[in-house]
């Protein structure tokens, strides 16, 4: 069959097409329990979860540049959104399922805002370490909100500490059944994931169809427990069950306007946004990198802005681009953004067809599968290795957890943002600077403390490796005359700038006090290897005019220039350079 015969009056290649309609069949599997279970974890009914896998997937599909990025719940935001409901549900005197609606619009809004405005660089400001512990943290306190499903018990507390002590109290109080279907899944979650991919491969199926049976092992105790629970009549037991879930699509929800709502879910929304979008260009990236694609970080604002105005308007809650999801949509095969669209199809006809079947599904159940799920949230060994590999970011790690596990989510993420902004004050403010001096038949300049290297006693070259601005001027200031004062042969001093991107007004302020204070020593000071932009900048004021020295166009040339000739040729030199 030629090309054109295999194309659909679109341009749609069908052999393309097949394959992201089978991806799009093997995500709905698993995206059914999913999204039971992280509106379970959001404190929302079950379908609030079915409503935020379906549109979103579609304006994301029309939007996004992933091709394989799969939007919806994730167990991180269905986290924060139950924080944010409990903490504000009964100030606002609002149903939990509109305060979701709130949050999934006012997110929505956020990201749609950054995007349009091009700042996509807000979300740096959350550094790895900072997101590592965050995530870490929220695993834990995932894991602990979900005890009480798994054994049956009222076990609530609002912080991890709070958790652990009632899960500990409430014990005796366990329900059989309830435990060893919770705990029985589990363990089939546990094995499933650790020799499931052996067993398979052993009975003679491929990888590829190996790791597609382990990924649908939630779809599977779904359809057993489900079973059960239908046949055995579990909730007359005492088993909590899922309950009724309505039968039909999402209908349009538009919340009434108050600016009080605005104000108390302001900051929630900002932290949900952020996290989500943070997680979601990870994923995106890591798969577009498979790919040799490339991602817009921009436009994915926009996009996950409109997925999750998308989920608000539909009685959704705040989505993102989930990793596990997006991976089995890579592995499947998923090949543009139609299989999110096919995706979306997918679980609105499993929903009609379902949704009533689904009401005698054990909580329990649910929660094994978010308990499995986010334990793999919690990197310890990465942790060990941050703090192995530097003390400030292991330190920003650990100091993040600890926020999150004792204050919550919110202010756990409120403190990683200003841990990472501390972090880069602090690093740019005491920048690296080092003396350095030219490698024997080369025109290379290293550090005098690494390397054997050839100086002279009248020319101190300083190397500085941080761009100069308002934080780190006075340690600039203060460490260039302290080298100068350790060297009292010194008759010309050279800043080589390789690494400086830019010299802000309080960085110039400090090169012209350099300078003045250089010059009442007789002291000549030069500049090296100053970027392009940089020099743009210096020449639209008078400190190169001042300048008691000369600008090199490079450190070798300077170095040719000064060194080996006492100060008065050294001073007739400059005239010829």
């Amino acid at each position: 069959m030629s090309a054109r015969e295999q194309k659909s009056a679109a341009g749609y290649p069908r052999d393309v097409m097949v394959r992201d309609m089978v991806a799009a069949a093997i995500v709905t599997v698993m995206l059914i329990p999913q999204s039971l279970a992280y509106a379970m974890l959001a404190g929302l009914p079950a379908e609030v979860g079915l409503y935020a896998s379906m549109v979103p997937l579609v304006v994301y599909a029309l939007t996004g540049t992933s091709s394989t990025l799969a939007v919806g719940p994730v167990a991180v935001l269905s986290m924060m959104t139950a924080t944010a409901i409990a903490t504000t549900s009964e100030t606002l005197g609002l149903p939990g399922v509109m305060v979701a609606i709130w949050l999934a619009l006012l997110s929505g809004a956020w990201l749609l805002g950054l995007g349009l405005l091009r700042l996509g660089f807000v979300a740096h400001f959350l550094s790895h370490s900072v997101i590592k512990g965050f995530i870490a943290a929220s695993g834990i306190l995932i894991a602990l909100s979900q005890v009480r499903h798994l054994l049956g018990i009222a076990a609530d507390g609002h912080n991890a500490f709070d958790l652990l002590a009632e899960i500990v109290s409430q014990l005796p109080e366990t329900q059989g059944l309830t435990a060893l279907l919770g705990l029985g899944c589990v363990g089939f979650f546990v094995l499933t994931k650790r020799y499931g991919k052996q067993f398979f491969v052993k009975l003679g199926l491929n990888d590829f169809a190996a790791d597609l049976l382990v990924k649908a092992a939630p779809a599977f105790a779904v359809v057993v427990t489900l079973a059960a629970s239908s046949g055995l009549g579990m909730d007359a037991q005492g088993v909590a069950v899922v309950g009724a879930v309505p039968a039909g699509l999402p209908t349009p929800v538009l919340p009434v306007f108050s600016l009080e709502v605005i104000k108390v879910l302001a900051v929630p929304s900002l932290m949900i946004a952020l996290v989500g979008y943070v997680e979601s260009i990870s994923v995106a990236q890591t798969f577009a990198a498979r790919r040799r694609e490339t991602i817009s970080p921009n436009r994915e604002l926009v996009a996950l802005g409109a997925a999750n105005l998308g989920a608000a308007v539909t009685g959704g809650m705040p989505v993102t681009g989930g990793f596990s999801r997006s991976a089995v949509s890579f592995e499947a095969g998923a090949q543009t953004r139609f299989a999110g669209i096919f995706t979306a199809v997918g679980m609105a006809g499993m929903t009609l067809l379902l949704a009533p079947a689904l009401a005698p599904l054990p909580k329990a159940t649910l929660a094994a599968t978010i308990v499995v799920a986010v334990l793999g949230l919690v990197d310890l060994r990465s942790i060990l290795e941050t703090l192995k590999y530097s003390r400030q970011d292991g330190a920003a790690t650990v100091l993040t957890v600890l926020v999150t596990l004792v204050a919550g989510v919110e202010l756990g993420i409120l403190v990683g943002v200003a841990l990472s902004l501390a972090l880069h004050l602090y690093r740019t403010s005491v920048p690296h600077m080092a003396v350095v001096g030219l490698v024997p038949g080369t025109e290379h300049f290293r550090n005098i403390q690494r390397h054997e290297v050839q100086t002279d006693p009248h020319v101190l070259s300083i190397r500085v490796d941080e761009s100069l601005y308002f934080a780190n001027a006075a340690f600039l200031v203060e460490k260039v005359l302290d080298l100068v004062k350790a060297a009292p042969q010194t008759r010309h001093v050279i800043l080589q700038c390789s690494a400086v991107n830019e010299i802000d007004a309080s960085a110039l302020h400090a090169l012209e006090l350099i300078n003045y204070r250089l010059k009442e020593q007789f002291i000549r000071f030069h500049l090296s290897e100053v970027k392009g932009p940089v020099m743009d900048r210096l020449h639209k004021v008078d400190f190169l005019q001042h300048l008691n020295g000369k600008v090199f166009l490079t450190h070798y040339g300077a170095y040719q220039a000064l060194v080996g000739r006492g100060e008065e040729e050294a001073a007739a030199a400059l005239g010829t350079v």
